[in-house]
């Protein structure tokens, strides 16, 4: 009997999985929290010696705060967006995905993407499983400091995104 049941459970469970509603619910980060962590990446970085550029878009890429620092460089709007906007849409950071899609790999066509920039500096955000957006940032001597200066702008907010 307990096998029947445990059975039946399984296979109910793809039925259940796919909901038949017309609507979805998700969660978006409210634009304070994005500033919150926009500077905090731009000031993680300032620390260090950095002028940057971050931005922070939500779930479907569309961008929520963009700060620039004094003295960062005119290119830091677009590349820091576009960043974001690849971590976003491939749900991984752009660091990753730079290796990933190297000339000599498979995936390397998503380099021709006109908005995706495979360059580290770009980090999905996620709270509780689900993406509720994405951070670029720009400006660093080199794509691991700003892949780094985003990772501490999505913790100065970790608490804040815990649901």
């Amino acid at each position: 009997m307990r096998k029947l049941a445990l059975a039946l459970t399984l296979m109910a469970s793809p039925a259940a999985a796919q909901d038949d509603g017309a609507l979805i619910t998700f969660q978006v980060m409210k634009p304070e929290v994005a500033l919150t962590l926009a500077q905090a990446a731009l000031e993680n970085c300032r620390e260090q010696g950095y002028q940057v550029g971050v931005s922070v878009v939500d779930r479907f890429g569309v961008t929520q705060v963009f700060l620039r620092d004094r003295f960062a460089g005119p290119h830091v709007e677009e590349t820091a967006r576009r960043k974001a906007w690849t971590a976003v849409s491939f749900r991984i950071d752009t660091l990753t995905l730079a290796e990933e899609t190297a000339p000599d790999k498979i995936s390397s066509g998503i380099r021709h993407l006109s908005m995706a920039l495979p360059l580290g500096g770009g980090v999905p955000i996620d709270a509780a499983g689900s993406l509720v957006g994405g951070v670029g940032v720009s400006g660093a001597p080199g794509p691991d400091i700003d892949d780094a200066c985003a990772r501490a702008g999505i913790e100065a907010v970790a608490d804040d995104l815990a649901f």
